[in-house]
C-alpha cells in the first residue's frame, strides 16, 4: 500500500530551510515575493502534492515517487486560460502541448510526475472529468486534452512498479488548495535529483507594480503576480551556482582539503566527512543528465504569444543556477495567465460558423519587461528552494542521494555576500 508522507523516507539530520532563510543577504532580484512566495500567490491557482513511498512504514524502499497537481483555476473545465510554452531542450514529454500551441488555451489540470506515470496521470484527468462532467446519461460530451509533464526518477524509484495510479490524480484535483506548496521531496519531485544533490519541487513568486489600464487619464496603480514552480531533476555538481558564486566547484575544492586534512574553516572541520556521491549516481548522471519542468503562473493579462515569451525567460533563471540544456535533458516550460476567462465546452450554445469576440484584456508589449525579469528571478529562486528543502534520500537498491549541505553552503556564501 502506498503512503503519503510530508517529506522523505530518510533524513540527513540537518534542518532544511528555504534559500531566503539560509542566505538572507542573497540578492534575488528587485521585486518582492508574494505573501507565500509560492505558485499559489497568483489568485485562484490551486496545488496539491502527494508523495508515494513503499514500504508503508516510511522507511527507505523501492518506491519513492509522487504527483504534483496544479489547477489554473477551480473551474478549469469550463473556463480556459491563455497559455504558452517553450522547449529549451526537448528530451521530455508534455502532453497536450500541440493543442496549447495551436489554440493558446489551457483547460486542464497540469500534472507533474515521473516518466512512467504519464499514462496513469492522463487517465486520472479523464476519470475526474467523467465523474464530474458527464451528461445525464453518463455520456461524455466534452473535449479535454490532459496536460501531463514528466521527469525521470528511476535512480531512487523503481519505475517498473507503476506506483502512480489514476486515483492519485483524481485525489489531487479534488484536494488542491491555495496554501503554500510543500517543497523538496514532495509531489512529482519526490524522487528527483538536482546537480547530483537531492532535488525535487520548488516554488517562488514576485509582485510587479503596474497599471490597471492603458488610458493614462483613467488608469490606477495596481500590481501583478508572477510565480514559478519547478520539478528540478537536472545538472552536474560542478555547474551549481548560487547568486553567481560557483558553489558546486567551491564545495568540491573544500572536499579535497577535507580529504587531505587541510581544512581551515570551523564549519568544514565540523563536517566529519566530505560529500560522497553514490558511485552509481555518477555513472547514471554522466550518461543522462536529467530534466526540469517549470510552470509559470500570472494574473497579468497576457495573450498566448506573450505567454510563450514569458515561458522562454525561465531559461534565464535556470542558467543562473547552472542548467545548460544537455542533449538528453527535457527542459520544458509552460506559462499561463488567469486574467482572462475563455469559455470552453460551450459548442451547444455557440454558432461555430459566426465569429464572436470574447472581450479579452491584453497587456501592452512595451510594458512587459518587468514580467520577464520576474519570471527569471522566480525560476532561479524556485530551484534554490527545491535544493535547500530536499532531504537526503535512500531508495531503490539502497542507492543514496545526499542533501545539499546547507551549513557548508552558508559558510562559503558568507564570503561573497
Amino acid at each position: 500500500m502506498a503512503t503519503t508522507t510530508p517529506s522523505t523516507a530518510t533524513h540527513s539530520g540537518e534542518k532544511r530551510q528555504r534559500v531566503r532563510g539560509l542566505l538572507p543577504n542573497l540578492h534575488l532580484g528587485r521585486f518582492q515575493p508574494g505573501p507565500l512566495n509560492s505558485l499559489t500567490d497568483v489568485p485562484g491557482v490551486l496545488v496539491h502534492t502527494e508523495s508515494i513511498h513503499r514500504p508503508a512504514t516510511g522507511k527507505a524502499g523501492e518506491v519513492n515517487t509522487g504527483v504534483t497537481t496544479i489547477l489554473p483555476r477551480k473551474t478549469f473545465h469550463h473556463d480556459g486560460c491563455y497559455a504558452g510554452l517553450f522547449r529549451f531542450n526537448g528530451a521530455g514529454e508534455l502532453t497536450g502541448s500541440h493543442s496549447i500551441e495551436e489554440t493558446g488555451l489551457l483547460n486542464s489540470p497540469i500534472i507533474l510526475t515521473n516518466t512512467f506515470a504519464i499514462g496513469a496521470a492522463h487517465q486520472g484527468v479523464y476519470e475526474y472529468g467523467i465523474r464530474n462532467y458527464s451528461d445525464k446519461r453518463g455520456r461524455v460530451d466534452w473535449f479535454t486534452l490532459p496536460v501531463v509533464a514528466e521527469t525521470f526518477d528511476g535512480f531512487l524509484n523503481d519505475v517498473s512498479q507503476f506506483a502512480v495510479t489514476p486515483q492519485h490524480i483524481v485525489r489531487g484535483i479534488e484536494n488542491a488548495t491555495a496554501e503554500a506548496v510543500p517543497e523538496g521531496n514532495t509531489g512529482g519531485g519526490t524522487g528527483m535529483i538536482c546537480h547530483w544533490f537531492k532535488g525535487g519541487t520548488g516554488t517562488s513568486s514576485r509582485v510587479v507594480p503596474g497599471f490597471d489600464r492603458y488610458d493614462a487619464e483613467a488608469r490606477k496603480n495596481t500590481s501583478y503576480t508572477v510565480s514559478a514552480l519547478v520539478q528540478a531533476n537536472y545538472g552536474r555538481p560542478d555547474a551549481l551556482r548560487i547568486g553567481g558564486v560557483p558553489i558546486g566547484r567551491l564545495l568540491k575544492e573544500e572536499d579535497e582539503k577535507i580529504k587531505q586534512g587541510k581544512t581551515e574553516t570551523q564549519a568544514v572541520t565540523e563536517a566529519a566527512e566530505p560529500i560522497t556521491h553514490d558511485p552509481a549516481l555518477e555513472s547514471e548522471k554522466n550518461r543522462k543528465d536529467g530534466s526540469i519542468i517549470v510552470v509559470i503562473a500570472t494574473n497579468a493579462p497576457l495573450h498566448p504569444l506573450q505567454l510563450q515569451r514569458l515561458a522562454k525567460r525561465a531559461t534565464s533563471g535556470l542558467s543562473r543556477v547552472g542548467g545548460v540544456g544537455h542533449n538528453l535533458s527535457g527542459d520544458i516550460f509552460l506559462a499561463f495567465s488567469t486574467a482572462n476567462s475563455i469559455p470552453v465546452q460551450e459548442s451547444d450554445s455557440v454558432d461555430v460558423w459566426r465569429p464572436t469576440p470574447v472581450g479579452a484584456k491584453v497587456l501592452d508589449d512595451l510594458t512587459i519587461n518587468s514580467l520577464f525579469e520576474a519570471v527569471a528571478d522566480a525560476t532561479e529562486e524556485a530551484i534554490y528552494n527545491a535544493l535547500c528543502m530536499a532531504e537526503r534520500m535512500q531508495g531503490l537498491d539502497g542507492r543514496t542521494v545526499e542533501a545539499l549541505p546547507l551549513g557548508r553552503v552558508k559558510k562559503v556564501m558568507e564570503k561573497f555576500l
